[in-house]
């Protein structure tokens, strides 16, 4: 009997404690509580260094964010301006450690343009797509859920749900006006040699590509049937307690209609403007859900099988998973030596680092993309 008490009071206690730790853990929508960098086991001086490189190394094009684009990706062919973009704001961002701030420098509520950040928020709605049933398996091939003849043809048809989010499907055709040829073509050759070069196998070749990935982002919202925006706002975005100011556009001509009802395809970047417009504190919730595994406060908002899959590594590049980048491979940071890091990468030096191992969430805006794994470097020398 004795026993018995005892095992009841420490499983109280215990309970107790948990409960505490979750409250502190995850912020609420209206606040987010600090700590020192040293009450957290961190070396405040040099924790202050990183920051400073941060705001010293500020991506160096232009502010004006159609200017960027269309000297960013001026080598493509046909390149225009279909959806909404924004002028960029300066360096800012956040370092989440244990749960708590521990710094943050610039306008972290500003909301900006995000890029290719955006593709993470899109695998998202795919896991979502799996953990309810909506896809039975990623290996599936698209075109047995979208038979509208997107995926129609001998090639297309080899297009499975698995090589889409990983950027391998090598997916061919037209979507909205856009070609997937004239998407970063090689950097030797011509129109004709873009044109009509054939096609690799659908899981050999990691090939970044917008038009690509908007064919996934179209294909999702064929079976979510509903706008894509709504899935992350109900599903993610506001159980994080998310602000409202976010938002995810397509093009000003990628209008579907689904079940009789219009409704915009969105996009997966802001290569031709659109994509997710989000400010850096709604980035960091975003990030610190992937690092409690999907569970918010005690609640699975996305499931840990989902979590993991998107950081295994795809057959065709190492640094690739289910459009997050990895730590490892070709594209590992010099100086960084954990590969358990995973981040979404986006246009103009935006980043969500996840490190598991360091319990942290670092986001960065507007810093010089090549710079990311000096300013990790720094980052983990404070620890």
């Amino acid at each position: 009997m004795k026993f018995f008490k005892i095992k009841v009071i420490v499983l109280t206690m215990v309970c107790i404690a948990q409960v505490s730790y979750a409250q502190d853990y995850f912020p609420k929508r209206s606040e987010w509580e600090s700590k020192t960098a040293s009450s957290v086991g961190l070396n405040q001086s040099k924790l202050d260094e990183a920051v400073k490189f941060a705001e010293e190394n500020e991506y160096s094009g232009s502010k004006d964010s159609r200017v960027a684009s269309l000297i960013g990706f001026g080598r493509e062919p046909f390149h225009e301006i279909l959806g909404p973009m924004r002028e960029r704001g300066g360096p800012a961002g956040v370092i989440i450690k244990n749960g708590y701030i521990v710094a943050q420098w610039g306008d972290v509520d500003r909301v900006d343009m995000t890029h290719s950040v955006t593709k993470s928020y899109l695998s998202t709605t795919a896991g979502l797509a799996i953990d309810n049933g909506l896809i039975r398996n990623v290996q599936d091939k698209a075109g047995d859920y979208v038979w509208d003849g997107t995926f129609d043809g001998a090639h297309n048809a080899k297009v499975t749900w698995h090589t889409l989010l990983n950027q391998s499907s090598a997916w061919s055709g037209e979507l909205f006006g856009l070609q997937d040829w004239a998407d970063r073509p090689p950097r030797s050759g011509g129109l004709d040699d873009w044109r009509f070069k054939k096609p690799v196998e659908p899981g050999t070749v990691m090939e970044y590509n917008d038009v690509r990935v908007n064919v996934l982002a179209y294909a999702l919202l064929q079976v979510w049937r509903k706008p894509l925006p709504q899935v992350l706002k109900e599903r993610i975005m506001d159980p994080i307690g998310a602000s409202t100011t976010w938002r995810w556009y397509g093009y000003d001509n990628s209008w579907v209609n689904v079940d009789g009802v219009k409704m915009q395809s969105v996009t997966g970047g802001g290569h031709s403007g659109g994509g997710v417009f989000v400010s850096a504190m709604d980035h960091a919730r975003f990030g610190l859900l992937f690092l409690n595994e999907g569970n918010w406060n005690g609640k699975q908002l996305i499931s840990k099988d989902w979590v993991n899959a998107v950081q295994v590594s795809s057959e065709a590049n190492t640094s690739y998973g289910y459009l997050w980048w990895l730590n490892r491979g070709p594209r590992k940071w010099r100086g960084v030596e954990d590969e358990s890091i995973y981040y979404a990468a986006g246009f103009g030096g935006n980043f969500i680092v996840v490190d598991k191992t360091n319990d942290m969430v670092i986001v960065t805006r507007w810093l010089e993309p090549n710079k990311i794994g000096e300013f990790m470097k720094l980052v983990q020398e404070a620890l």
